[in-house]
């Protein structure tokens, strides 16, 4: 019996749990960094789910970092362009983009971005390897941008920092604990990192976020990592958010083929 009441005293107290608005599906998708099979595995997944249930009104936001370290950015951009003509797709703004961008008019930040992999994004645009070891900063400068088509640049520079659905908030890398949201600045939104992941209470909303790595979903009270490690562990996650519940779906490579995996609540 005291058991019970404690039970029920708990439950009547705990906060309210974080919700989106009424009648409103989110598919917030981690870091896909070039890796554009397991993108394509996720489209189609998600597509199926929102033609099966099209009372439900759908909306796709991807947290950035669609570039990068896996072989095929010019394909996600592609895809991410042409499934935003189809869907109410919105697309935050990642450090990786940034990067890539910046390349265009600074050997300093090209030299950076080459680093952390930039390499991949450039031999993505037909570009061959002879191309990119002979090229000196000056002439690979160039070749980006006789290569890289104008309609990608302006499609990249018009992703979002920053998008609020109900309780929640959606960013690139996190945001700095104890600023409102309104007064974020760019450089936090797409770079910061410790300083966001350890603070342990609560923020205006909670936050779903990419930019750091995690083999699972990390969940916390006040915020969600969804970079599951595309190109790293073979694993790129949507967190589905509807009413209050969570559950996520993933394009998953095991032994060089692709699988869907679906999971009806984060833990």
């Amino acid at each position: 019996m005291l058991k019970s009441i404690k039970k029920l005293m708990g439950t009547k107290n705990r906060a309210p749990a974080a919700s989106v608005p009424d009648g409103k599906r989110f598919y917030a998708i981690g870091d896909i960094h070039g890796r554009n099979d397991l993108f394509e595995a996720l489209i189609a997944a998600i597509d199926k789910e929102i033609d099966k249930h099209s009372h439900i009104d759908a909306e796709i936001i991807l947290l950035g970092d669609l570039v990068d370290r896996g072989p095929d950015s010019s394909g996600v951009i592609k895809n991410a362009h042409k499934w935003r003509k189809r869907r109410p797709v919105r697309i935050l703004a990642g450090n990786h983009e940034e990067m890539f961008l910046q390349s265009f008019d600074d050997v300093k930040v090209l030299r950076h971005f080459l680093r952390h992999g930039g390499r991949e994004t450039i031999l993505s645009y037909d570009i061959s390897k002879k191309q990119y070891n002979e090229a000196s900063l000056e002439e690979l400068q160039a070749l980006i941008t006789a290569k890289v088509p104008e309609k990608d640049r302006k499609f990249l520079s018009n992703f979002e920092e920053m998008i609020i659905a109900g309780d929640y908030v959606f960013v690139h890398a996190g945001i700095a604990p104890g600023v409102e949201l309104e007064d974020q600045s760019r450089d936090d939104l797409l770079w910061i990192r410790d300083k966001f992941l350890s603070h342990d209470q609560p923020h205006p909303r909670v936050v779903v976020h990419g930019h750091t790595i995690f083999e699972e979903v990390e969940e916390r009270p006040n915020r969600i990592g969804v970079d599951t490690g595309a190109f790293r562990f073979g694993r790129l996650t949507a967190l589905v958010l509807e009413g209050n519940e969570r559950r996520m779906i993933q394009a998953v490579e095991e032994d060089g083929k692709i699988k869907i995996e679906k999971k009806d609540k984060l833990q």
